[in-house]
């Protein structure tokens, strides 16, 4: 592994190894039987840490992009009997936003991904980051939104030009709408505000459509946090 990637205050050799020897419990409620059977040991590391890390990852990606030289066997080896993500991440499907990237090149078990077009909240992804923090122990959820998403713009067009879609592709983009509606008179890209619009609501939302999420973020055991990764540079803006 390259001596970039050892550098950092949690890099990705130590994040494994505190979360294999550290035990954080989400005492949360309803997590039974074989859902308690999969848990093991969490991370070690708060939510806090956890967003630093990925502040820090997404700094050395853009600044120094170059991919480096995983230990994906070892790592592999490592979590094979037991995964203990240290974040969650909401991501869009676009193929030019991999959080495992974006985030500073994390390998194997590590990072907990739900991706879908316009990095919505359905029943399916509402039920995959419950997992993630309740039984899995993940400290952090990420609502990622990027710049340039074409299923915001597709809600965008909704709002303006009265598009429509064929399939599923409109009742998918329908969450986004009331976004695209709350931005329409701020100055700047239509697209991107609401964007970081939909990634604040769909943040929000979690802990209002989840009594497990709610439940950890009322203890300060789970931080959900908003962000927007712009594709021209590289660089994640918080939202919150």
């Amino acid at each position: 592994m390259c001596e970039r990637c050892e550098s950092g205050l949690f890099n990705r050799r130590n994040v494994l190894q505190l979360g294999a020897a550290g035990l954080l419990a989400m005492n949360l409620g309803g997590v039974t039987g074989a859902a308690r059977a999969a848990e093991g040991s969490h991370s070690a590391l708060t939510p806090d840490q956890a967003l630093a890390t990925l502040k820090e990852g997404n700094t050395r990606y853009v600044a120094q992009p170059e991919l480096c030289v995983l230990e994906l066997a070892a790592q592999r080896d490592a979590v094979a009997s037991h995964q203990a993500p240290w974040a969650t991440v909401i991501a869009c499907a676009d193929s030019r936003v991999p959080p495992e990237l974006i985030f500073g090149g994390y390998g194997v078990g590590e990072l907990f991904v739900a991706r879908n077009a316009g990095n919505l909240v359905d029943t399916a992804t509402l039920g995959t980051v419950e997992y993630g923090a309740a039984v899995l122990g993940s400290p952090l959820i990420v609502v990622l939104g990027h710049t340039a998403c074409g299923a915001v713009k597709a809600a965008c067009d909704v709002v303006t030009k009265n598009a429509t879609y064929p399939g599923a592709i409109g009742p998918m983009i329908e969450p986004i709408v009331p976004a695209a509606l709350a931005v329409t008179d701020q100055p700047g890209d239509f697209t991107n505000n609401a964007a970081m619009e939909s990634a604040r609501r769909t943040a929000a939302r979690l802990t209002t459509a989840s009594k497990l999420l709610a439940a950890a973020t009322g203890t300060g055991k789970l931080n959900i946090v908003p962000a927007i990764y712009n594709l021209q540079t590289g660089v994640v803006d918080w939202l919150a």
